[in-house]
């Protein structure tokens, strides 16, 4: 009796164990097969990514090029020269040691040989501070190149810029002295320099970035280069930035430039230093190349980035003047009733 009641107890036992391995393997096995089963499809639309270096480094360039509007205020002082004036002719200044005369010291460096006249006025650095100060018109076109990492940007740049000299004013004895023109006012001016800068507020869809333009300048051909010693500028300016889409951004960016150059008289060994400072305000247009290429097949109507066999794309609906999340599409960022044509509606729809 004791044998037949411990067999009887073994089979329990294995039966019990038997019920709770298939609890146990059931699940496992469903969840096994479940995955096997996911896995196939979502290797056809998520596809590993493939870095390409120079695209990736490439994309993080922007092309910026600009158009602008800009016064120089130009003003220097006359420092060991005297001021002559006839009353046929404009002022002319000379040094101290009386000779020789200049009748252009602002932009070209020309000698005057006419005789004085009698009844001229004359008035000495001396006595007084003598100085002449005027405005300067200026277009120029700007291209830039930059590379942006986090919120920063640095680069290099090109001007090339139209200049108008306009009248000049004495800075001291307005009544006696008259004002002139320069002679051959009107030149280019080249400029190449870096961009220093950086983002620094968004608001809404307008991203505000300052930098900085430092770099050198060459003034045109109505001006006696030879003779003259140019410096560093530096120009400081806020853009405002509006992006269209991923890769076409347009900014206008004010801004407000230091520069001087100083002309060298060789005759008497002196020289003049001109501040030509100014104020711009320039409105354009940047571009960079997209993270992906566009899509290739022209019948695809996929909003987000999207693959095509192991290859990733960009959407052919991403227009170049239409914004668009390159993760959820956002083909029609506005409501109907939203649209300004149907504000009024009752029923815009």
């Amino acid at each position: 009796m004791i044998v037949v009641f411990n067999l009887e107890k073994l089979r329990i036992v294995r039966n019990i164990s038997l019920v709770l391995t298939f609890v146990v393997l059931i699940p496992t096995m469903a969840l096994a097969q479940e995955e096997e089963e996911i896995s196939f499809p979502l290797d056809n639309f998520y596809v590993e990514r493939q870095n390409n270096a120079l695209r990736g480094f490439l994309t993080k360039l922007t092309l910026g090029v600009s158009l602008g509007y800009g016064r120089t205020f130009f003003k220097h002082k006359l420092e060991s020269f005297n001021v002559y004036q006839d009353s046929v002719f404009g002022p002319k200044i000379f040094p101290t040691s009386g000779s020789p005369q200049y009748q252009s010291w602002i932009n070209k460096l020309e000698l005057d040989t006419a005789a004085n006249i009698p009844g001229s006025y004359l008035v000495s650095s001396d006595s007084s501070e003598l100085g002449f100060k005027g405005r300067g018109l200026n277009i120029p076109i700007k291209l830039t190149l930059h590379y942006e990492f986090k919120r920063y940007r640095v680069g290099v740049g090109y001007s090339y810029e139209f200049m108008r000299l306009g009248e000049f004013n004495p800075t001291s004895f307005q009544n006696d002295i008259r004002s002139f023109r320069p002679p051959d006012p009107n030149g280019f001016m080249s400029k190449y320099f870096v961009v220093l800068g950086g983002s620094f507020y968004r608001w809404d869809k307008v991203l505000f970035v300052a930098d900085a333009n430092i770099g050198g300048f060459k003034p045109g051909k109505n001006f006696t280069n030879s003779a003259i010693k140019k410096g560093i500028y530096a120009n400081i300016g806020v853009s405002a930035e509006y992006q269209f889409s991923e890769y076409l951004t347009a900014f206008v960016r004010p801004s407000f430039e230091f520069k001087n150059y100083t002309m060298n008289f060789p005759e008497v060994d002196r020289k003049i230093k001109h501040n030509m400072n100014a104020l711009y305000v320039n409105v354009g247009l940047a571009y960079k190349l997209p993270k992906l290429p566009k899509c290739y097949h022209p019948d695809c109507h996929a909003q987000i980035n999207h693959a095509h066999g192991n290859k990733e794309y960009r959407s052919r609906m991403h227009g170049i003047f239409k914004k668009q999340n390159p993760h959820y599409g956002e083909n029609y960022p506005k409501l109907i009733k939203e649209k300004r044509k149907n504000k009024k509606k009752i029923n815009p729809y």
